[in-house]
């Protein structure tokens, strides 16, 4: 009996301290990171945000949608930081006041990918532009985001230097999915289509089938990200010290590190290069 209750006592004791080391980390700081699917989807906070987290003991709660959506809700307040890919808009929601100043954090690349049959011929073209014209020439099958995002606004930027008008072949061989990097990818995959991806969500989609790259390695499909601590006199209930924290670690040498050390499978997916003057 006397053992019985010191079992039950150490019990005791231990259920105490899980209650409140859970009730330590709710209460802990927090703030909502606006953000992109590829950033999600490739891992990549799952490696950043536990660093932030053990340094700071601020936690942070990612929204993952297209870039378009994600600077919407930026521009709502729903968010205090924003982190997403594509530079113009993001420098037009701080001019417009929505954000405190806007940094470069990272760097990778769109590829454009397609079945291993290549039925557009585009492998191996050093121009984007060729290879979608090609690809409309032909009425292969392409799969767009249709979605506001980063990925989406390079694509539509490529189509438009193009002779071709995708929106009129709509419904044919120009499939909008209105969906993430992810489920587009899985689109494409099915349909035997084309279609435009970040580097990073690419190599950790596990779903290729036949699916090669054809097109990669030039200027053109640069993809840059950038962070933007959202306008507290805009929206008094951002948490601007928190929000601004997550900001200065993620350009800091430390956070740019963490950056340049996430690989998946051997590959470096995103390359830090954030220059805080």
């Amino acid at each position: 009996m006397q053992q019985r209750c010191k079992v039950l006592a150490w019990i005791t004791v231990i259920w105490g301290l899980t209650s409140a080391m859970a009730v330590a980390e709710n209460s802990a700081p927090s703030i909502v990171l606006q953000s992109t699917t590829s950033t999600a989807n490739s891992g990549l906070y799952e490696h950043l945000l536990p660093q932030f987290y053990t340094e700071t003991g601020i936690r942070v709660h990612v929204v993952a949608v297209g870039t378009g959506q994600a600077i919407k809700n930026a521009q709502n307040g729903d968010g205090d930081v924003l982190l997403v890919h594509a530079q113009s808009a993001e420098e037009a929601f701080v001019e417009a006041g929505y954000g405190v100043a806007r940094f470069d954090v990272m760097y990778n690349d769109f590829v454009i990918v397609g079945p291993a049959d290549d039925p557009a011929g585009v492998t191996g073209l050093a121009d984007p532009v060729a290879a979608l014209q090609k690809i409309a020439d032909t009425g292969s099958v392409f799969a767009s985001r249709g979605d506001d995002s980063g990925t989406h606004k390079k694509e539509r930027s490529l189509w438009w230097a193009t002779r071709a008008q995708p929106d009129a072949a709509s419904g044919r061989w120009y499939r909008e999915t209105g969906s993430g990097m992810g489920a587009t990818l899985n689109v494409a995959v099915g349909m035997g289509a084309y279609t435009l991806t970040d580097r990073a969500t690419w190599i950790s989609f596990k779903n290729k089938g036949e699916h090669v790259i054809h097109v990669e390695g030039t200027q053109a499909l640069f993809n840059q990200y950038g962070v933007i601590l959202v306008n507290p006199e805009r929206h008094a209930r951002v948490k601007a010290a928190e929000g601004q924290a997550f900001v200065d670690w993620i350009v800091s040498d430390r956070g740019q590190q963490a950056i340049a050390d996430y690989r998946l499978d051997g590959q470096q997916l995103f390359f830090p290069n954030a220059t805080v003057k």
